[in-house]
């Protein structure tokens, strides 16, 4: 008489006991989640699952034209400012050269009102003292 070991049954190929285990293992997955929807679905509503949100490379062709387009509108109002700056130089500039001859001219005429102004002096009395003279 022959004595039967424990392993794979006769007629059976050799890898028959990995998949005996794998059918094993999917049985137990099974009942495991079964398990799993019964617990989920005796918990009270209050306690949702969260929704997890979309994978952060997942952005859609409408995103990524959104954000394209919001680009090149910033570039844009830059290239803005740029313009606006440069006129406002050019005016700067304008505006500076007109004032040269004006300091110039200022300048000038201070020193005329103070030459004037001693000349007057000299003369017997000084423009700011109306009245008689009292060494006379």
């Amino acid at each position: 008489m022959t004595e039967e070991r424990p392993g794979p049954e006769r007629g059976m190929p050799p890898g028959g006991l990995v998949g005996r285990s794998v059918e094993e293992f999917v049985q137990q997955l099974r009942g495991f989640t079964d398990r799993a929807r019964t617990v989920a679905g005796s918990m009270p509503t209050k306690l949702s699952i969260p929704a997890l949100p979309s994978p952060p490379g997942a952005m859609s062709a409408a995103q990524l034209r959104a954000v394209a387009d919001m680009v090149a509108a910033q570039r844009a109002g830059i290239a803005g400012m740029r313009a606006q700056l440069d006129a406002f130089d050019q005016q700067l500039a304008v505006f500076e050269r007109i004032l040269e001859p004006l300091v110039e001219w200022s300048g000038t005429w201070a020193r005329l009102e103070e030459a004037v102004g001693d000349l007057v002096r000299r003369d017997g009395g000084s423009p700011e003292e109306p009245g008689p003279d009292p060494d006379r």
